[in-house]
């Protein structure tokens, strides 16, 4: 009898060890089919994904003056929200809360990419994939702060709500996260961005999907023009030069295209104006068609009428229309649809979009000439940039003055009041440099970030309503934290 139970109590001891060395090397192993991030193959793979796979665009632009009404009798939900400056209801493609949670998708990924970089050690040889991350988590915060904050205002930045500018990999389910001042949020991204751009470079096999060294240095050139550090923006846009010759959108070319080959055209990665382009998951090719606050025929004709062109010459801008001129859209958006189940005709809607260009690089560098009180390299450069838009421009007669600036933009007392002071004539140039973006970037949103910068008082008419007005300093111009992020903790933005 004794000597069964000893063999049961070696058996049972011998089981045990088993046990724990299967449990040991259980322990071991990654418990799910996860993909270790441990090779600068992998790491570069992840890098892919660091970029928001969401458009801002449409909500943008519709926000902005760029819109009117062209009374089509049938109006989407989203449409009129961003119309009438609400939270969107739904949260699917090209809503806030889709792009909100794009962007926090991305800074994950920049995020765990950093972390992978920091595990192998920091090594030289990942100096650009730490560069591009580096720059992918500022630029997706810094178009978070922009459309969620108030506008940037150093005499408020310290007390007004920023974003959470989240830096750490997600490794807890349900992290609760709270909101940075904007001051906080802007030293992050200029942290960031300082760090990471002298680490970028063209090295990759299609460069313009990534942070290179140019489009990096156009986003510092966005980020240093909204905190008013005109020597920066200088600094970085040096390369360009006083006429960056074939590195502009060539209009004239594009404006000899049929419109089914410009939509293809316009956001190639083989133009030398294009720096960033992104091929995120948007219905904006559709907005032409199906918007009915978008530019409207009285907005196209405020915007692009000849008499706003100072050598007194059309504009080098194509405009076509889907509804008897109800409303208009020049060719940007070429539609890519991915079909999940060809059976059931259902798919994902992607397209081709520039995040940054050349084009806005440039009219950086004038405004900061501007600010810094160098008009006459300012108007030169200016002339140059018009130039290229202007259909039969002649260099040696079509000449920009300042009198002809002042004559076109003159100074209305509290119209751009951006948080520093400008002189009646930088008002007027900066007022001409504005009006430029706004015409190169219709139907991109960009106008929106001039609109909050200088604090413009946007008026949307609605037929049969009365006009709504979004005043200075209107707390609707920081949009209302999405339902999915104020849920578990977020702090709303004041109503």
């Amino acid at each position: 009898m004794k000597k069964n139970i000893k063999n049961i109590k070696i058996a049972f001891a011998s089981l045990l060890i088993l046990s724990i060395s299967s449990c040991d090397e259980f322990l071991s192993e990654v418990p799910d089919n996860r993909t270790q991030i441990d090779t600068p193959e992998k790491i570069s793979e992840l890098l892919v994904n660091a970029y928001p796979q969401a458009s801002y665009m449409d909500f943008a632009e519709t926000m902005s003056d760029n819109v009117g009404d062209g009374e089509l009798g049938s109006v989407s939900v989203k449409n009129r929200q961003s119309y009438n400056w609400e939270m969107h209801d739904e949260t699917n493609v090209d809503s806030e809360a889709n792009y909100w949670d794009g962007c926090y998708r991305a800074i994950a990924h920049a995020n765990q990419a950093l972390k992978s970089i920091e595990q192998l050690g920091n090594p030289a040889n990942l100096n650009p994939q730490k560069g591009e991350a580096l720059l992918a988590r500022a630029y997706a915060h810094f178009m978070l702060v922009t459309f969620w904050s108030n506008r940037y205002n150093p005499a408020t930045a310290e007390t007004d709500l920023g974003v959470p500018y989240v830096t750490e990999p997600e490794t807890q389910l349900l992290k609760n996260y709270k909101r940075n001042s904007v001051k906080e949020v802007f030293d992050f991204i200029q942290k960031d961005l300082e760090e990471g751009l002298p680490y970028v470079t063209n090295n990759y096999k299609e460069p313009k999907f990534h942070f290179n060294k140019d489009a990096a240095k156009a986003f510092a050139s966005r980020f240093y023009l909204v905190k008013g550090d005109w020597d920066k923006v200088l600094e970085v846009s040096e390369g360009l030069g006083s006429k960056p010759v074939g590195k502009l959108k060539d209009y004239l070319t594009l404006s000899s295209l049929a419109p089914d080959i410009q939509f293809i055209e316009y956001a190639k990665s083989s133009y030398a104006a294009n720096l960033l382009v992104a091929s995120p998951n948007t219905l904006i090719g559709r907005s032409a068609s199906g918007s009915n606050f978008y530019l409207s025929d009285e907005k196209q004709t405020e915007i692009f009428r000849v008499q706003t062109n100072p050598f007194n010459k059309t504009w080098l801008f194509d405009f076509y229309s889907y509804n008897s001129s109800r409303t208009l859209f020049t060719p940007k958006f070429e539609e890519y649809f991915k079909y999940t189940n060809l059976t059931a005709n259902i798919g994902i809607p992607y397209a081709g979009v520039v995040l940054l260009s050349n084009d806005e690089f440039y009219l950086n560098r004038i405004e900061a000439l501007v600010m810094k009180g160098r008009i006459t390299e300012a108007n030169t450069e200016l002339e140059y940039f018009l130039g290229t838009r202007t259909s039969g421009y002649n260099a040696a007669t079509d000449k920009l003055t300042e009198a002809r600036i002042t004559t076109l933009y003159p100074v209305i007392a509290n119209e751009f009041t951006p948080y520093y002071t400008m002189t009646p004539l930088q008002t007027s140039y900066v007022k001409a440099i504005a009006e430029a973006r706004r015409r190169d970037f219709v139907h991109e949103g960009l106008r929106w970030l001039d609109v909050k910068r200088f604090n413009i008082v946007v008026d949307h008419a609605t037929f049969g309503l009365p006009t709504n007005t979004l005043v200075k300093d209107d707390k609707r111009r920081a949009l209302q934290v999405p339902l999915s992020a104020s849920n578990y903790g977020i702090e709303k933005n004041p109503r």
